[in-house]
Formats: structure tokens, sequence, C-alpha cells
């Protein structure tokens, strides 16, 4: 049974961290190679993805959509694309898309001479089910080595969401001291005389 309710929250503690991994904001340090829009179809996949830009329509099951190429110092690829987030989840807010796509044209650059950029985003990129992360910002920075700056961000959400469980926790102990132990107290106590009365039953009628 402990074995049981260890892999429960396990797993529940599993899906939170990849809850907060997928939506926070992570900055890559790259150079972009290229810009280009594309036709997605979308499929089972289609919750990695966001809906279509704020005053187009959404019934529609593809679309095009921006993408961010880019090279990383150490030389590996990554792909992220460029869609507004409007008001839904995760709350970026963005409906500035086509600028940002502006932005990231501009600050293209070969290997030759390279410029380098700092790219906020979120989400993940899996080759396996075709998602990609999703870009919010860019900025340009002096090399490869710039900083990413504190994920001030990041840390007060966590300490909020920590703040939050530890009352939750509490607030749990508490009622379950003064509400559930007694009663499952009383129960086993219920229990424990029921038997003892049977088994003196049962006693009695092996005496007779």
């Amino acid at each position: 049974m402990a074995i049981i309710k260890w892999a429960f929250w396990g797993v529940i503690w599993l899906i939170i961290a990849g809850f907060f991994h997928y939506t926070l904001p992570q900055v890559d340090i790259v150079r972009i190679t290229d810009t280009y829009e594309k036709r997605i179809d979308f499929g089972d996949n289609s919750i990695f993805w966001s809906n279509a830009d704020v005053g187009n329509s959404t019934a529609v099951g593809n679309r095009d959509v921006f993408f961010i190429q880019s090279r990383r110092a150490k030389g590996d690829v990554m792909v992220y694309r460029n869609e507004d987030t409007g008001w839904g989840w995760p709350p970026y807010f963005k409906f500035d898309t086509t600028n940002l796509q502006a932005e990231a044209s501009d600050l293209k650059s070969a290997a030759g001479t390279p410029k380098y950029v700092a790219l906020k985003h979120y989400g993940w990129r899996n080759e396996f089910l075709s998602i990609f992360p999703n870009a919010v910002s860019v900025r340009p920075v002096d090399g490869p080595d710039a900083s990413k700056g504190i994920r001030f961000l990041n840390i007060i959400i966590l300490i909020l969401f920590a703040a939050l469980v530890y009352a939750i926790w509490v607030r749990w102990r508490r009622f379950r001291r003064a509400r559930i132990d007694p009663t499952l107290e009383r129960l086993e106590d219920d229990i424990a005389e029921k038997q003892g009365r049977f088994a003196r039953w049962r006693a009695g009628r092996k005496n007779k």
C-alpha cells in the first residue's frame, strides 16, 4: 500500500513539474539562421499549438505559422514557432507575432559573421510529436557566453506555488487531526468492540 501511495504522489509531482517546465519562460542564447512561414495541418498534437492570431478565424484545421530557425553556440539546431497566445493559456498576452518575426528576420546572421541573441520562449521541442517551443521575445546580446539573466518571474511563481502547497498541507493536517482521525479511531473502537462481542458469543456457544 505504501508503494502505491508513493507512486501516486510521484506521478502527481512529475505532472506538476512538467507543467511548470513547459509553461514558465526560458531563455536560449542562439544565432538566428532563418525565418520562414509554413502551412501546418493540425492533428493529435494540436494542444501544443496556440490558437490562430487574435481576430482571425479559429475554425480551420490548418493555417500558416511563423518559424524561427537557429543554432546554438555548440552547433545544434533549435527551431521555434512564433504564435500569438492572445488571452489564452499560458498567459503571456502575446499579440505581436508579426513584429517579433520582423525583429528575428533583422537579426539573422551567417556562421562567418555571427550575431547572437537571447530568445525567450516557453514549451518543448520534440521531433517525434512535431512540437516546437513558442518564441516570446528576442534581443541582441554580445556573444554566445552572454548571461541569460536571473529568472525572477520563475522564482516568484515557484515560491508562491510552494507557499500555496504548504498552506493547503497545514490546513489539511489540522482538518485531519480534528475531524478524520477521531472518526477513524471511533470506527476502530466500534469494530474492536463488535469483534469482542462476537468472540464472546462464539465462546459461549462452545461451552454449551
